[in-house]
Protein backbone atom coordinates (compact mmCIF):
# COMPACT_ATOMS: atom_id res chain seq x y z
CA UNK A 1 0.00 0.00 0.00
CA UNK A 2 2.62 2.29 -0.22
CA UNK A 3 0.88 4.43 -2.86
CA UNK A 4 -1.37 5.02 -0.15
CA UNK A 5 1.10 6.24 1.99
CA UNK A 6 2.40 8.53 -0.66
CA UNK A 7 -0.60 10.15 -1.15
CA UNK A 8 -2.28 10.15 2.16
CA UNK A 9 -3.55 13.60 3.05
CA UNK A 10 -5.34 14.50 -0.67
CA UNK A 11 -8.06 16.87 0.37
CA UNK A 12 -10.86 19.19 -1.79
CA UNK A 13 -10.55 22.46 -0.65
CA UNK A 14 -13.40 24.86 -1.68
CA UNK A 15 -11.34 27.59 -3.91
CA UNK A 16 -13.52 30.49 -5.52
CA UNK A 17 -16.39 28.09 -6.17
CA UNK A 18 -14.79 25.30 -7.83
CA UNK A 19 -12.89 22.33 -6.19
CA UNK A 20 -8.99 21.98 -5.46
CA UNK A 21 -7.73 18.93 -5.01
CA UNK A 22 -4.05 18.78 -4.05
CA UNK A 23 -2.30 16.88 -1.59
CA UNK A 24 -1.33 18.25 1.58
CA UNK A 25 -0.52 17.44 4.91
CA UNK A 26 -1.06 18.14 8.79
CA UNK A 27 -5.05 18.88 7.95
CA UNK A 28 -7.86 16.23 7.81
CA UNK A 29 -7.67 15.52 3.95
CA UNK A 30 -11.89 15.99 4.05
CA UNK A 31 -12.77 19.15 5.09
CA UNK A 32 -14.24 21.29 2.31
CA UNK A 33 -15.11 18.30 0.06
CA UNK A 34 -18.99 18.12 1.02
CA UNK A 35 -18.62 21.71 1.03
CA UNK A 36 -17.34 22.35 -2.19
CA UNK A 37 -19.85 23.28 -4.97
CA UNK A 38 -20.32 22.29 -8.12
CA UNK A 39 -17.41 22.94 -10.78
CA UNK A 40 -18.08 25.46 -13.38
CA UNK A 41 -19.40 23.61 -17.18
CA UNK A 42 -15.65 24.16 -18.20
CA UNK A 43 -14.07 22.45 -15.83
CA UNK A 44 -11.13 23.00 -13.69
CA UNK A 45 -8.15 20.75 -14.67
CA UNK A 46 -6.36 19.28 -11.85
CA UNK A 47 -2.83 17.82 -11.43
CA UNK A 48 0.86 17.39 -11.44
CA UNK A 49 2.92 19.49 -14.17
CA UNK A 50 4.56 16.91 -16.23
CA UNK A 51 6.62 19.95 -18.83
CA UNK A 52 6.76 23.41 -18.77
CA UNK A 53 7.64 25.58 -21.66
CA UNK A 54 6.84 29.08 -21.94
CA UNK A 55 3.05 29.64 -21.56
CA UNK A 56 3.02 25.80 -22.55
CA UNK A 57 1.86 23.41 -19.76
CA UNK A 58 1.71 19.96 -20.49
CA UNK A 59 -0.52 18.37 -17.03
CA UNK A 60 -1.40 15.20 -15.85
CA UNK A 61 -4.46 14.71 -14.20
CA UNK A 62 -4.74 12.29 -10.88
CA UNK A 63 -7.47 10.56 -13.91
CA UNK A 64 -3.48 10.38 -15.58
CA UNK A 65 -4.95 12.38 -18.93
CA UNK A 66 -2.48 14.22 -20.58
CA UNK A 67 -3.73 17.87 -20.98
CA UNK A 68 -2.21 20.23 -23.26
CA UNK A 69 -2.49 23.89 -21.21
CA UNK A 70 -1.91 26.95 -23.02
CA UNK A 71 -1.67 29.77 -19.94
CA UNK A 72 -3.52 32.77 -22.07
CA UNK A 73 -1.79 36.81 -21.76
CA UNK A 74 -2.84 38.30 -18.06
CA UNK A 75 -3.89 35.19 -16.70
CA UNK A 76 -4.05 34.65 -12.90
CA UNK A 77 -1.09 33.02 -11.21
CA UNK A 78 -1.31 32.49 -7.96
CA UNK A 79 1.10 30.00 -4.99
CA UNK A 80 -1.27 28.67 -1.92
CA UNK A 81 0.78 27.26 0.91
CA UNK A 82 -0.13 23.30 1.61
CA UNK A 83 -3.31 23.04 4.15
CA UNK A 84 -4.76 26.51 2.90
CA UNK A 85 -8.24 26.68 1.98
CA UNK A 86 -9.20 29.76 0.36
CA UNK A 87 -7.21 32.38 -1.91
CA UNK A 88 -6.71 34.44 0.78
CA UNK A 89 -3.14 34.07 1.94
CA UNK A 90 -2.01 33.48 -1.95
CA UNK A 91 1.04 35.22 -3.20
CA UNK A 92 1.05 36.53 -6.76
CA UNK A 93 4.20 34.80 -8.81
CA UNK A 94 5.08 34.17 -12.73
CA UNK A 95 5.17 31.45 -15.02
CA UNK A 96 8.64 30.77 -14.35
CA UNK A 97 7.82 30.23 -10.60
CA UNK A 98 6.15 26.85 -11.87
CA UNK A 99 8.26 23.61 -12.13
CA UNK A 100 7.90 20.16 -13.39
CA UNK A 101 6.49 17.92 -10.50
CA UNK A 102 4.22 20.98 -8.93
CA UNK A 103 0.46 20.63 -8.30
CA UNK A 104 -1.85 22.84 -10.32
CA UNK A 105 -5.24 23.91 -10.85
CA UNK A 106 -6.04 25.84 -13.82
CA UNK A 107 -9.52 27.36 -14.61
CA UNK A 108 -10.44 28.94 -18.20
CA UNK A 109 -12.02 27.23 -21.09
CA UNK A 110 -11.69 23.54 -22.73
CA UNK A 111 -9.75 24.00 -26.41
CA UNK A 112 -10.62 22.34 -29.53
CA UNK A 113 -10.60 18.60 -28.20
CA UNK A 114 -10.73 16.92 -24.79
CA UNK A 115 -6.79 17.20 -24.26
CA UNK A 116 -6.50 20.82 -24.37
CA UNK A 117 -7.45 23.64 -22.66
CA UNK A 118 -6.89 27.57 -22.07
CA UNK A 119 -6.06 28.51 -18.37
CA UNK A 120 -7.01 32.08 -16.96
CA UNK A 121 -6.12 31.06 -13.50
CA UNK A 122 -3.28 28.72 -12.86
CA UNK A 123 -3.62 27.86 -8.58
CA UNK A 124 -0.02 25.85 -7.75
CA UNK A 125 1.51 24.32 -4.86
CA UNK A 126 5.24 23.92 -4.53
CA UNK A 127 6.37 19.98 -4.53
CA UNK A 128 8.75 20.64 -2.20
CA UNK A 129 6.38 22.36 -0.03
CA UNK A 130 4.11 19.61 -0.03
CA UNK A 131 6.53 17.09 0.81
CA UNK A 132 7.61 18.74 3.51
CA UNK A 133 3.89 19.19 4.70
CA UNK A 134 3.55 15.28 4.17
CA UNK A 135 6.59 14.04 6.00
CA UNK A 136 5.33 16.28 8.86
CA UNK A 137 1.92 14.46 8.20
CA UNK A 138 3.52 11.21 8.35
CA UNK A 139 5.83 12.00 11.58
CA UNK A 140 2.30 13.20 13.15
CA UNK A 141 0.60 9.70 12.51
CA UNK A 142 3.56 7.95 13.55
CA UNK A 143 3.79 9.90 16.76
CA UNK A 144 -0.42 10.04 17.69
CA UNK A 145 -1.82 7.49 15.59
CA UNK A 146 -3.27 4.49 16.68
CA UNK A 147 -5.47 1.43 15.05
CA UNK A 148 -6.66 -1.75 15.82
CA UNK A 149 -9.53 -3.70 15.35
CA UNK A 150 -13.59 -2.25 16.65
CA UNK A 151 -14.45 -3.81 19.17
CA UNK A 152 -17.83 -2.01 20.53
CA UNK A 153 -19.65 1.33 19.29
CA UNK A 154 -21.44 3.39 21.85
CA UNK A 155 -22.99 6.25 19.07
CA UNK A 156 -24.93 7.72 21.86
CA UNK A 157 -21.51 9.02 23.64
CA UNK A 158 -19.68 9.14 20.31
CA UNK A 159 -17.18 6.50 21.89
CA UNK A 160 -15.46 3.19 19.96
CA UNK A 161 -13.89 0.82 21.73
CA UNK A 162 -11.33 -0.72 19.78
CA UNK A 163 -8.89 -3.70 20.58
CA UNK A 164 -5.49 -3.10 20.30
CA UNK A 165 -3.81 -6.78 20.67
CA UNK A 166 -4.98 -7.43 24.40
CA UNK A 167 -5.49 -4.01 25.29
CA UNK A 168 -8.64 -1.97 24.52
CA UNK A 169 -8.56 1.72 24.15
CA UNK A 170 -11.53 4.25 24.26
CA UNK A 171 -11.65 6.32 21.54
CA UNK A 172 -13.87 9.58 21.90
CA UNK A 173 -15.46 11.67 19.01
CA UNK A 174 -17.10 14.73 18.77
CA UNK A 175 -18.44 16.82 16.24
CA UNK A 176 -14.97 18.28 15.36
CA UNK A 177 -13.99 14.35 14.57
CA UNK A 178 -13.68 14.35 10.57
CA UNK A 179 -14.37 10.51 9.52
CA UNK A 180 -13.50 8.74 6.63
CA UNK A 181 -15.10 5.40 5.07
CA UNK A 182 -12.38 3.03 3.32
CA UNK A 183 -13.97 3.36 -0.32
CA UNK A 184 -14.85 -0.43 -1.12
CA UNK A 185 -14.75 0.15 -4.55
CA UNK A 186 -11.04 0.83 -4.54
CA UNK A 187 -7.91 0.11 -2.49
CA UNK A 188 -6.94 4.18 -3.36
CA UNK A 189 -6.59 5.81 0.75
CA UNK A 190 -7.27 8.93 -1.33
CA UNK A 191 -10.97 7.39 -2.99
CA UNK A 192 -11.84 7.00 0.75
CA UNK A 193 -15.59 9.16 1.10
CA UNK A 194 -16.37 11.00 3.91
CA UNK A 195 -17.91 9.36 6.55
CA UNK A 196 -20.02 8.63 9.65
CA UNK A 197 -19.71 7.50 12.95
CA UNK A 198 -22.67 5.42 12.02
CA UNK A 199 -20.78 3.58 9.74
CA UNK A 200 -18.65 2.36 11.86
CA UNK A 201 -18.82 -1.79 12.88
CA UNK A 202 -17.84 -3.65 15.33
CA UNK A 203 -15.01 -5.96 13.70
CA UNK A 204 -14.10 -2.81 11.42
CA UNK A 205 -10.38 -1.77 11.14
CA UNK A 206 -9.89 1.38 12.39
CA UNK A 207 -7.34 4.12 12.60
CA UNK A 208 -7.42 7.12 15.06
CA UNK A 209 -5.25 10.80 15.16
CA UNK A 210 -5.74 12.14 18.32
CA UNK A 211 -4.24 13.51 21.78
CA UNK A 212 -4.11 10.31 24.00
CA UNK A 213 -4.19 9.99 27.58
CA UNK A 214 -1.43 9.67 30.18
CA UNK A 215 -2.03 5.42 30.86
CA UNK A 216 -3.07 5.03 26.93
CA UNK A 217 -6.46 3.97 27.04
CA UNK A 218 -8.34 6.94 25.72
CA UNK A 219 -7.58 9.27 22.79
CA UNK A 220 -9.75 12.26 21.56
CA UNK A 221 -10.29 11.80 18.09
CA UNK A 222 -9.39 14.29 15.24
CA UNK A 223 -9.88 12.25 12.36
CA UNK A 224 -11.18 8.34 12.26
CA UNK A 225 -10.44 5.91 9.51
CA UNK A 226 -12.04 3.48 8.86
CA UNK A 227 -13.20 0.39 6.86
CA UNK A 228 -15.06 -3.35 6.66
CA UNK A 229 -13.03 -5.57 4.88
CA UNK A 230 -12.41 -9.50 3.62
CA UNK A 231 -9.71 -10.98 5.01
CA UNK A 232 -9.31 -14.45 2.64
CA UNK A 233 -7.16 -17.15 3.12
CA UNK A 234 -6.41 -20.07 0.63
CA UNK A 235 -4.61 -21.95 -2.29
CA UNK A 236 -4.48 -20.20 -5.84
CA UNK A 237 -6.64 -22.22 -8.51
CA UNK A 238 -6.32 -20.54 -11.45
CA UNK A 239 -4.83 -16.97 -12.84
CA UNK A 240 -5.92 -14.75 -15.11
CA UNK A 241 -2.64 -12.01 -16.47
CA UNK A 242 -4.79 -10.54 -19.15
CA UNK A 243 -7.21 -9.82 -16.40
CA UNK A 244 -4.30 -9.21 -13.54
CA UNK A 245 -6.59 -11.28 -11.65
CA UNK A 246 -6.29 -14.82 -9.73
CA UNK A 247 -9.26 -17.24 -7.96
CA UNK A 248 -9.17 -19.08 -4.36
CA UNK A 249 -11.16 -21.34 -2.83
CA UNK A 250 -11.59 -19.19 0.76
CA UNK A 251 -10.65 -21.86 3.78
CA UNK A 252 -13.58 -20.92 5.72
CA UNK A 253 -16.20 -20.38 3.80
CA UNK A 254 -15.31 -22.51 1.15
CA UNK A 255 -16.47 -20.25 -1.58
CA UNK A 256 -14.28 -19.53 -4.63
CA UNK A 257 -13.39 -16.00 -4.65
CA UNK A 258 -12.04 -13.70 -7.63
CA UNK A 259 -9.20 -11.48 -6.60
CA UNK A 260 -7.96 -8.54 -8.80
CA UNK A 261 -4.68 -7.07 -8.23
CA UNK A 262 -3.62 -3.56 -9.29
CA UNK A 263 -1.20 -1.18 -9.38
CA UNK A 264 -1.97 -0.22 -5.62
CA UNK A 265 -2.39 -3.34 -4.10
CA UNK A 266 0.73 -4.42 -2.01
CA UNK A 267 1.97 -8.22 -2.97
CA UNK A 268 4.98 -9.52 -0.56
CA UNK A 269 6.28 -13.06 0.11
CA UNK A 270 7.16 -14.18 3.88
CA UNK A 271 10.45 -15.79 3.75
CA UNK A 272 10.27 -19.63 4.67
CA UNK A 273 12.14 -18.86 8.10
CA UNK A 274 9.23 -16.21 9.53
CA UNK A 275 6.42 -18.67 7.95
CA UNK A 276 7.80 -21.24 10.40
CA UNK A 277 7.57 -19.34 12.98
CA UNK A 278 4.51 -18.24 12.50
CA UNK A 279 3.25 -21.39 11.91
CA UNK A 280 4.49 -22.79 15.10
CA UNK A 281 2.17 -19.60 17.15
CA UNK A 282 -0.38 -20.85 14.80
CA UNK A 283 -0.32 -24.39 15.67
CA UNK A 284 0.03 -23.35 19.64
CA UNK A 285 -3.06 -21.05 19.68
CA UNK A 286 -4.85 -24.28 17.87
CA UNK A 287 -3.47 -26.90 20.98
CA UNK A 288 -5.16 -24.22 23.43
CA UNK A 289 -8.55 -24.97 22.08
CA UNK A 290 -8.65 -21.39 20.19
CA UNK A 291 -8.11 -22.65 16.66
CA UNK A 292 -10.63 -21.30 13.58
CA UNK A 293 -10.82 -17.73 14.02
CA UNK A 294 -12.60 -17.34 11.00
CA UNK A 295 -9.99 -14.96 9.06
CA UNK A 296 -11.37 -15.48 5.57
CA UNK A 297 -14.58 -14.43 6.99
CA UNK A 298 -14.83 -10.58 6.99
CA UNK A 299 -13.67 -8.48 9.84
CA UNK A 300 -16.70 -7.53 11.06
CA UNK A 301 -17.62 -11.34 11.63
CA UNK A 302 -14.24 -12.58 12.86
CA UNK A 303 -13.00 -10.41 15.73
CA UNK A 304 -16.55 -9.97 17.24
CA UNK A 305 -17.11 -13.48 17.49
CA UNK A 306 -13.28 -14.27 18.44
CA UNK A 307 -13.20 -16.16 21.92
CA UNK A 308 -11.88 -13.46 24.46
CA UNK A 309 -8.11 -15.03 25.09
CA UNK A 310 -7.40 -17.09 22.30
CA UNK A 311 -8.92 -13.93 19.62
CA UNK A 312 -6.53 -11.67 21.30
CA UNK A 313 -4.13 -14.26 21.00
CA UNK A 314 -4.49 -14.57 17.52
CA UNK A 315 -5.21 -10.77 16.88
CA UNK A 316 -1.49 -9.78 18.73
CA UNK A 317 -0.24 -12.65 15.70
CA UNK A 318 -1.85 -10.32 13.27
CA UNK A 319 -0.37 -7.61 14.54
CA UNK A 320 3.12 -8.88 14.24
CA UNK A 321 2.14 -10.30 10.65
CA UNK A 322 1.52 -6.73 9.60
CA UNK A 323 4.06 -4.68 11.28
CA UNK A 324 6.47 -7.04 9.20
CA UNK A 325 5.26 -6.18 5.55
CA UNK A 326 6.77 -2.63 4.67
CA UNK A 327 10.08 -4.87 5.51
CA UNK A 328 9.36 -7.90 3.20
CA UNK A 329 10.14 -8.45 -0.49
CA UNK A 330 7.13 -7.36 -3.02
CA UNK A 331 5.88 -9.30 -5.84
CA UNK A 332 3.48 -8.89 -8.51
CA UNK A 333 1.09 -11.28 -9.51
CA UNK A 334 3.48 -12.76 -12.52
CA UNK A 335 5.54 -14.11 -9.77
CA UNK A 336 2.62 -16.25 -8.23
CA UNK A 337 1.65 -19.53 -9.38
CA UNK A 338 -1.28 -22.34 -9.61
CA UNK A 339 -0.93 -23.71 -6.16
CA UNK A 340 0.51 -20.77 -4.04
CA UNK A 341 -1.06 -20.24 -0.35
CA UNK A 342 -1.52 -17.10 0.18
CA UNK A 343 -3.75 -14.81 2.45
CA UNK A 344 -5.52 -11.81 1.30
CA UNK A 345 -6.87 -8.61 2.63
CA UNK A 346 -9.54 -7.67 0.30
CA UNK A 347 -11.94 -4.56 -0.55
CA UNK A 348 -15.50 -5.65 -2.22
CA UNK A 349 -17.28 -3.25 -4.18
CA UNK A 350 -20.88 -5.28 -4.00
CA UNK A 351 -21.28 -6.40 -0.89
CA UNK A 352 -21.61 -10.54 -0.87
CA UNK A 353 -19.89 -10.60 -4.46
CA UNK A 354 -17.15 -13.32 -5.16
CA UNK A 355 -15.33 -10.29 -7.23
CA UNK A 356 -12.71 -8.37 -4.56
CA UNK A 357 -9.29 -6.08 -4.98
CA UNK A 358 -6.55 -7.11 -3.39
CA UNK A 359 -5.33 -4.47 -0.80
CA UNK A 360 -2.93 -6.13 0.79
CA UNK A 361 -1.53 -9.66 -0.31
CA UNK A 362 1.08 -11.85 1.39
CA UNK A 363 2.40 -15.35 -0.24
CA UNK A 364 4.97 -17.93 1.28
CA UNK A 365 2.32 -18.73 3.55
CA UNK A 366 1.65 -22.57 2.96
CA UNK A 367 3.05 -23.75 6.68
CA UNK A 368 0.75 -20.92 8.54
CA UNK A 369 -2.21 -22.35 6.37
CA UNK A 370 -0.99 -25.82 7.04
CA UNK A 371 -1.11 -25.23 10.94
CA UNK A 372 -4.36 -23.67 11.10
CA UNK A 373 -6.34 -24.93 8.30
CA UNK A 374 -9.54 -22.53 8.88
CA UNK A 375 -7.11 -19.75 7.80
CA UNK A 376 -4.26 -18.99 9.38
CA UNK A 377 -5.74 -17.12 12.37
CA UNK A 378 -3.82 -14.41 12.18
CA UNK A 379 -5.45 -11.26 10.04
CA UNK A 380 -3.71 -8.76 7.86
CA UNK A 381 -3.94 -5.09 8.40
CA UNK A 382 -5.04 -3.18 4.91
CA UNK A 383 -2.84 -0.35 6.15
CA UNK A 384 1.76 -1.02 6.31
CA UNK A 385 2.69 -0.38 9.84
CA UNK A 386 5.41 2.61 10.85
CA UNK A 387 4.10 3.70 14.26
CA UNK A 388 4.52 3.00 17.68
CA UNK A 389 4.70 0.29 19.80
CA UNK A 390 1.80 -1.59 20.53
CA UNK A 391 0.02 0.19 17.63
CA UNK A 392 -1.79 -2.70 16.02
CA UNK A 393 -2.62 -0.60 12.82
CA UNK A 394 1.00 1.69 12.45
CA UNK A 395 1.59 4.82 11.19
CA UNK A 396 -0.77 6.55 8.93
CA UNK A 397 -3.28 4.83 7.11
CA UNK A 398 -2.20 4.04 3.60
Amino acid sequence: MTTMVTRLGIFRASILGVSLLLPVAGLSPYDAAAQAPATAAAGPKIGTVTTISGSAITLTTDAKQQVSITVADGARILQLSPGSKDLKSAQTITLGDIATGDRILVSGQPGSDANSFTATRVILMKAQDIAQQHAKEQTDWQTRGTGGLVSAVDEETGTITVSIGAKKVAIHTSSDTKFRRYAGVSVKFEDAQPGTLSQIRPGDQLRVLGTKSDDGLSIQAEIVVSGSFLHLAGTIATIDAANGTFTLKDLATKRMMTVKVTSDSDVRKLPPEAAARFAARAKGDAAAGHAGAGSARPASQTSASAPQNGGEQRRSAGMDLSQMLSKLPTQTLSDLKVGDAVMVVASQQEPGSPNVSAVTLLSGVEPILSASPNGGGMNLSPWNVGGGEGDAGGGSPQ
